[in-house]
């Protein structure tokens, strides 16, 4: 049974900084498409950032490249985003996910297994 288990999150002012982490159980992230998306309220399901299986080539929504940055630790099996230089806008509940094939397409119904999500709340 895969588990993707998020955490970070929290309360930032605007300017600053928070690192988000998804511990992965079930699942192993250097041979899974890793992606991270968002959830603001009464908004969809947003794509933020991916990083691919093996070689981890990464891939960033318009919204956030340059600001945040998506990296994975192989020998703890956990994938994170570095979130710099946040604006209220980013606000949301954060969800780390996982797919199996299919780099390059970064929709959300693309993805197999997803985490509970993790609150980011940045006053302005």
């Amino acid at each position: 049974q895969v588990h993707l288990v998020e955490s970070g999150g929290g309360l930032v002012q605007a300017g600053g900084s928070l690192s988000l982490s998804c511990a992965a159980s079930g699942r192993t992230v250097r041979t899974s498409h890793m992606g991270w998306f968002r959830q603001a309220p009464g908004k969809e399901r947003e794509f933020v950032a991916a990083i691919s299986k093996l070689l981890g080539s990464t891939y960033y929504s318009n919204s956030v490249k340059g600001r945040f940055t998506i990296s994975r630790d192989n020998a703890k099996n956990t994938v994170y985003l570095q979130m710099n230089s946040l604006k209220p806008e980013d606000t949301a509940v954060y969800y780390c996910a996982a797919r199996d094939s299919g780099w390059g397409s970064f929709e959300v119904k693309g993805y197999d297994d997803w985490g509970q999500g993790t609150q980011v709340t940045v006053s302005s």
